[in-house]
């Protein structure tokens, strides 16, 4: 979900409307590493967690791997970077990541 959301900002110009020269296109370049770290932040789901609702619990847990990729932005490793509302995207697209993970785990059952 992390690289659709990103990748329809692209697709539609929201990224360069919002001055980031980022439009990634749909390639196992870019889906393979967020599979795989998703599927590794997603392990945070499996933590005994205060009773939260499943969307605050998916926004709180977005903001591990949102950390990660500002530090890696920070180190000069993110195509997006650290300039204008590029931490704002970052933020968003791992909302999404959460949100996704977070539903879905609530539709099966598993809280």
């Amino acid at each position: 979900m992390n690289s659709l959301a990103l990748w329809a900002a692209g697709a539609h110009g929201l990224t360069g409307a919002l001055g980031i020269a980022y439009a990634p296109g749909l390639s196992p370049a870019l889906l393979y590493p967020r599979i795989v770290w998703g599927g590794l932040w997603g392990a945070l789901f499996l933590l005994p967690f205060p009773r939260l609702s499943w969307w605050l619990r998916a926004l709180v847990f977005s903001l591990g791997p949102t950390a990660m990729a500002l530090v890696l932005a920070y180190e000069g490793r993110s195509p997006i970077g650290l300039h204008g509302l590029g931490p704002l995207l970052i933020a968003a697209s791992n909302a999404v990541w959460g949100l996704a993970a977070g539903w879905l785990l609530w539709t099966i059952g598993r809280r």
